[in-house]
């Protein structure tokens, strides 16, 4: 193979990382949280500032997680209109209504367990309680302005109960993105910072990376049930699996770069910013393999960097 000018390289080189094919996550606190976390986190009234400044870098997605600060074991905050995730969704619609708004639709941060299911008088999983919690959520999220809503505890059938509860409350045109989670140390910034530790110390329903053809299964049982895209975690952890899938599925795949890749694969320069070389070198390599799109805490940096060049 001949070597060529860096000229010649750059012209042959294909499409490129665009701000575009990125989401941004917010991790929402109460404004008079001053707890230090491991994550960057906004309040509310950060998100309108936040929201302008992806706009103006080509950054057309968020994806919001937010907790309750006050938690029982029925997860009941987690559909109050007047939440966390309901005012930052809001703010965020506010704030520029054509960004696309995706949430995350779960229990762990509302349960006093910080576990992905309720449980029964028992104390055994009540799968089909937590499903219609999670519906119940759902709505919540699209009644005040939800675009996509993201069912995260991979609960089978619970894709096609948000599904249904979606439409029974006329909100057909609200999509969903279910999360295709892969068991991972990578979690953990997340969890500490949203508080989302589980009292057993695992999630139920992760899959084990050592059976990517379960995850495939589990992705067109979730598409059967209504999903209209795919959300695949940890990002490069799944890079065979974006492949696999986009071979499969008619819908599209996208991957989220979790906390502990935001965390490992940036270093902090001089001037106390983290340089995203590594991750923009990583999400390169997803885009290749396929993913529609890439959600990352790095968003509006690498966006930054990006229009720079």
């Amino acid at each position: 193979m001949p070597t060529h000018r860096l000229a010649v390289r750059n012209f042959l080189g294909g499409p490129g990382l665009a701000p575009e094919d990125l989401t941004m996550v917010f991790l929402m606190r109460e404004g008079d949280d001053t707890t230090a976390r491991p994550m960057p986190t906004l309040t509310v009234r950060e998100v309108p500032e936040a929201i302008k400044a992806l706009e103006s870098f080509g950054v057309k997605s968020v994806k919001i997680f937010a907790g309750s600060r006050v938690r029982d074991a029925r997860a009941s905050q987690g559909t109050s209109p007047t939440g966390l995730m309901a005012r930052a969704i809001q703010a965020a619609k506010k704030a520029a209504p054509s960004v696309a708004v995706m949430t995350e639709t779960c229990v762990c941060s509302h349960n006093d367990s910080g576990e992905c299911w309720l449980a029964d008088e028992r104390g055994a999983m009540d799968l089909e309680e937590t499903a219609e919690v999670m519906a119940a959520q759902a709505v919540m999220q699209a009644d005040v302005g939800a675009d996509i809503v993201g069912p995260a505890a991979m609960i089978p059938g619970s894709v096609r109960t948000v599904r249904e509860a979606l439409d029974a409350a006329g909100h057909k045109d609200v999509a969903i993105m279910p999360h295709l989670i892969f068991e991972s140390s990578l979690y953990e910034g997340y969890r500490a910072t949203m508080e989302a530790v589980p009292r057993s110390g695992a999630r139920a329903f992760q899959i084990s990376p050592r059976q990517p053809e379960q995850a495939v299964h589990a992705a067109r049982q979730m598409v059967d049930e209504g999903a209209d895209m795919i959300l695949t975690e940890p990002a490069l952890h799944t890079v065979d699996t974006v492949v696999h899938l986009k071979n499969k599925l008619a819908v599209p795949v996208m991957p989220f770069s979790v906390s502990g890749e935001y965390l490992r694969l940036t270093d902090r320069r001089a001037d106390g910013e983290r340089d995203m070389k590594g991750l923009v070198e990583a999400y390169t390599v997803l885009k290749r393999a396929g993913a529609d799109r890439i959600i990352t805490y790095g968003a509006l940096e690498i966006a930054r960097e990006l229009r720079a060049f």
